[in-house]
C-alpha cells in the first residue's frame, strides 16, 4: 500500500468569461462560466499516516486550520469513505491567494484525488465531485478534470474543448475578497445567458465579458493599474487590448497571446520595478486535462 504521495500538480484556472445571470433565493449567485485549466500550479504532498489523524505541516499565515480547504478536504473525505487512516499534508504555494485563479480550491480538490489513491478508495469521479461541491463550487470543475462550459453556482459543468493556447498571466499583488464583490450593489445581475452551440462553433472561448470585472476596478486601484499596464503592453506589439480581463472575482488578469515568445516579450514590457510593488507576471500554456484525471481513479 502506498505510505507517500509527493509533488501532486494542483493546477490554476481561468475563467474565459463570467457572467452573473441571476441570483436564487438563498442568496447564491447563478454564474456562466467557462473553465480554462493552466500549468501554473501549487504542489501537494500527503504522507499517510496509520492512525485517523489528519494534519497540515507549515499552515498558511492568516488561515486558521479549520478554513485550510485541504484540512477541510481530507476530513470530509474521511468521514464520507469511513476510511480510519489520516494524513500529514504539505503544500507548495506558487499560485497567488485571493487572486481568482482557482488556487484554494485546486489545492483541495487535489488532496481529494491523491487522498483517491493513498487511502485506497478506488471512489469514481462523479462520487468524488459530488463531495468535493461541499467544499465550493470551483472544486468540482478541478476533480473532474476537463475544462468545461459552468452554470448554476458553478457546479453544472458541461466538458468543452478548448484549442491550445499560452497566456500571460498578471497578479496585482493585492487579495480581492470574493464576498464583497458579490454583494456589491452595482453589480449587474442579470446578463442573457449565452447558447452553448455557438460557444462551440466560436472555440475561441472569448465571448462575453467578465461581469465583476468594473466591481474590482472600481474598488482595487491597484487591479485598475495592472490592467492598464497589461493592455499597453499589449497594444505596444499590436495585440487587441481589449483581450485583456480578469479572472474570477479577481485581482488576476490575462492575456491570450500567439506563442510563448510574445508572451515574454509582453511580461518584460510592464512597468519597471513591478517586484518590488508586489506584482509578478507569468507566460503559461493551457491544459487540455487536469494532470491527475486519469491518475487517482486508476486502481493500479
Amino acid at each position: 500500500m502506498l505510505t507517500e504521495l509527493r509533488h501532486l500538480p494542483a493546477p490554476a484556472k481561468l475563467n474565459l468569461f463570467l457572467h452573473v445571470t441571476g441570483r436564487r433565493a438563498d442568496g447564491y449567485h447563478l454564474l456562466e462560466t467557462v473553465f480554462q485549466l493552466i500549468d501554473l500550479s501549487d504542489s501537494v504532498h500527503l504522507q499517510r499516516l496509520d492512525d485517523s489523524r489528519i494534519e497540515r505541516i507549515a499552515p498558511l499565515a492568516g488561515v486558521a486550520p479549520e478554513d485550510d480547504l485541504t484540512v477541510r478536504a481530507a476530513r470530509r473525505l474521511a468521514a464520507a469513505s469511513g476510511c480510519t487512516l489520516g494524513v500529514r499534508i504539505t503544500l507548495d504555494k506558487r499560485i497567488p491567494m485571493g487572486g481568482g485563479l482557482g488556487g484554494g480550491s485546486s489545492d483541495a480538490a487535489t488532496v481529494l484525488l491523491g487522498l483517491n489513491r493513498l487511502w485506497g478508495l478506488h471512489w469514481p469521479r462523479r462520487e468524488l465531485a459530488e463531495l468535493a461541491l461541499g467544499l465550493g463550487a470551483d472544486v468540482p470543475v478541478f476533480v473532474r478534470g476537463d475544462n468545461a462550459y459552468a452554470t448554476g453556482i458553478g457546479e453544472r459543468l458541461r466538458p468543452v474543448p478548448l484549442p491550445p493556447r499560452v497566456y500571460v498571466v498578471v497578479a496585482p499583488g493585492v487579495a480581492v475578497p470574493t464576498a464583497g464583490i458579490f454583494s456589491a450593489p452595482e453589480l449587474t445581475r442579470s446578463t442573457t445567458p449565452i447558447k452553448i452551440d455557438s460557444l462551440s462553433r466560436d472555440r475561441s472561448g472569448f465571448p462575453g465579458r467578465n461581469d465583476l470585472q468594473p466591481v474590482v476596478l472600481s474598488r482595487h486601484p491597484r487591479v485598475a493599474k495592472a490592467l492598464h499596464a497589461l493592455e499597453q503592453a499589449a497594444h505596444s506589439v499590436g495585440l487587441d487590448a481589449g483581450l485583456a480581463r480578469m479572472t474570477g472575482s479577481g485581482a488576476c488578469l490575462f492575456l491570450p497571446v500567439q506563442n510563448t515568445a510574445l508572451g515574454l516579450e509582453i511580461v518584460s514590457k510592464l512597468p519597471a520595478g513591478r517586484q518590488a510593488s508586489g506584482l509578478k507576471a507569468w507566460v503559461v500554456r493551457s491544459l487540455d486535462r487536469h494532470p491527475l484525471r486519469e491518475w487517482a481513479f486508476d486502481r493500479g
